[in-house]
């Protein structure tokens, strides 16, 4: 079994930029808990398990250049995607 590292890379790098691009709205109320990112890469499995691998590309039963942007997206919005603002302290 040979593990192509183009797609792998190329998806992880483009799910990095995507990922760090994520800002949250001071204003709404939406939390992102480790549920939604398990949910998130649950259904990114799935997804890619209907895909299939690309052409020629047999390494795995599903499209691994599609998880590896999940997966890149989740790691540019944990590292980069959060406010560095400090917060204001009520007293």
């Amino acid at each position: 079994m040979i593990i192509y590292v183009g797609p792998l890379v190329l998806g992880l790098l483009l799910g990095f930029i995507i990922g760090s691009r994520i800002k949250m709205n001071p204003e709404s109320k939406i939390n992102f808990d480790a549920s939604v990112y398990l949910i998130f890469l649950i259904i990114a499995f799935i997804v890619a398990y209907f895909v299939g691998p690309f052409p020629y590309y047999l390494d795995t039963p599903f499209a691994s250049g599609f998880v590896a942007a999940a997966v890149g997206i989740i790691l540019g919005k944990l590292i980069f995607g959060r406010d560095r603002t400090p917060k204001k302290v009520e007293g």
